[in-house]
């Protein structure tokens, strides 16, 4: 990791242990005039918390995605707010709109059990995996970093846009958010981070933000890198029209 706890994404591809439909093309085959999709990285729990409106904006999200050809790159889980998301869009986009990408420990643990039984049984892949024509496609990797380092190589590589938009979630979720958020500020990448905020669930992060402001260990040119948004159609709009925090260090990361 680069400091602060960043880890630069690898220069090389990255290693998968399995991976759901093995059959699909790789991305290198595809002509290099193809305009690249739109990409939005989703962070979000593995549990459906406790308020309806979670799982409802999670669908919301995806809808929204679906209504404006934006496919879904996730943390692979089957469950919770993770599961809805992937879910939905793949029932209105279908199966190659998602990739989900998730760290062989995890496999059995965040998948639910209405996906059990379809992922033992599948003669599709016979990996365990979650069930392709549900959740889209899966790739297994080794660690949680790849496993980062692999989103955010997919949102880069997306058109214009890509971003990243963080549901509500626990730990895992906030860390990820903060990753993405110090690798705006350090330059490493230039892609928009967004916050739905269901019920002021992120209220109290965008308050740390503004204190943070205040009390000097954030840059009042930094504030804004996090935008917080109430709704899905205002986070797929923000992603659009993001701007370079005039905060963002201009660091030369080249192939780290």
């Amino acid at each position: 990791m680069a400091s602060g706890g960043v880890s630069p994404a690898p220069s090389s591809p990255i290693p998968f242990i399995h991976s759901s439909n093995t059959n699909q093309p790789s991305p290198l085959s595809i002509s290099s005039s193809t305009p690249p999709p739109t990409k939005i990285c989703v962070f979000c729990g593995a549990s459906p918390g406790k308020s309806p409106a979670h799982l409802a904006m999670a669908r919301s999200l995806a809808e929204n995605m679906a209504a404006n050809n934006i496919s879904l790159v996730y943390g692979g889980g089957t469950v919770g707010l993770m599961g809805e998301v992937a879910r939905t869009l793949v029932s209105l986009s279908g199966p190659d709109s998602v990739h989900g990408i998730i760290p062989a420990p995890l496999v059995k643990y965040e998948r639910g059990p209405e996906s059990e039984g379809a992922a033992a049984h599948s003669s599709e892949n016979g990996t365990g995996l979650p069930e392709y024509a549900v959740y889209g496609k899966t790739t297994v990797v080794k660690d949680m970093h790849t496993r980062k380092a692999m989103m955010a190589q997919e949102v880069l590589a997306g058109g214009p846009g890509s971003g990243f938009v963080a549901l509500s979630g626990g730990y895992g979720t906030l860390e990820e958010l903060m990753e993405v958020v110090t690798w705006n500020q350090l330059g490493i990448h230039n892609r928009g981070v967004v916050v739905l905020n269901v019920e002021g669930y992120w209220d109290g992060l965008m308050a740390w933000i503004q204190g943070s402001v205040q009390a000097g260990f954030v840059g009042e040119g930094s504030k804004g890198i996090v935008v917080d948004v109430a709704t899905a159609e205002e986070a797929v709009k923000a992603l659009r029209d993001y701007k370079v925090s005039e905060g963002r260090f201009k660091l030369e990361w080249g192939n780290e």
